[in-house]
């Protein structure tokens, strides 16, 4: 077994190649994950220094550790201060996620973004529709209401609004829609500023939540989706009309 310097704990036999000058931390971030994925490191393995990987990449260290962030918003890495950098999961966990992350380096890819999720939103509303349980209907209902009491306080609002679009995906009863929606979520979420700020906003979108609930409580599957596609019409143009932030 090779011996580990303390600060390559890899080893590493990178195929890595120097970031163009100029280039954005994107690029530092696609050769990492070709790096994660490429089925040699177990879960718990800890990466080289910034110092390292920034040396191998030719680019400062600001820009590996920008990329350093966004994947640990992803899931694909945990950031443990004052001991490093791990790799979160094994490779199968992190194929879908290259996909994921392949499609959220182009931030100029938001619409398109927006149109798969507004699809999987309106497929999730449906199934709901059809399958969901009298429990779930009364949480979902629960969480309108919480909703209603938080449109002046958008942090706590977004949070119900979350849960409920998560709660929805699971009344569908279908696993990988969730999952697909979830990313979907973490997509936009670093590159897209908070969109719901004033209390116009808010009110906007509980009321859009409130006719899903309503065709969803009623049985009324046409409805529900009438409803769906009403709110992602809004809310797509509520995050399109939003300035972009990189991953902090």
């Amino acid at each position: 077994m090779p011996a580990f310097s303390p600060d390559d704990p890899l080893n590493i036999r990178l195929e890595l190649e120097s970031v163009p000058a100029g280039s954005p931390a994107s690029e530092v971030a696609r050769q990492l994950v070709s790096l994660l994925t490429a089925g040699e490191l177990a879960p718990g393995s800890r990466l080289p220094s910034e110092r390292i990987l920034a040396e191998r990449l030719g680019v400062g260290r600001s820009a590996v550790r920008e990329a350093l962030a966004a994947l640990e918003i992803l899931g694909i890495v945990q950031i443990r201060p004052g001991s490093g950098t791990y790799l979160q999961g094994g490779t199968s966990d992190l194929l879908p996620t290259t996909l994921s992350w392949g499609l959220m380096l182009a931030s100029n890819r938001t619409r398109e973004l927006l149109e798969v999720r507004s699809s999987l939103e309106r497929t999730v509303a449906i199934l709901a529709a059809q399958r969901a349980t009298p429990e779930q209907v009364a949480e979902l209902g629960e969480y309108l209401v919480r909703q209603e009491a938080t449109l002046d306080d958008p942090e706590a609002f977004i949070d119900a609004d979350v849960r409920f679009h998560v709660l929805l995906a699971r009344a569908a009863g279908n696993d990988v829609l969730g999952d697909l929606l979830q990313s979907l979520r973490s997509m936009l979420s670093v590159w897209v500023g908070r969109r719901v700020q004033t209390r116009q906003a808010t009110e906007a979108a509980y009321e859009e939540h409130r006719a899903i609930y309503e065709a969803l409580r009623a049985g009324d599957v046409p409805a529900v989706q009438r409803a769906m596609d009403e709110h992602m019409a809004t809310a797509s143009a509520r995050i399109e009309n939003a300035e972009p932030v990189p991953p902090v």
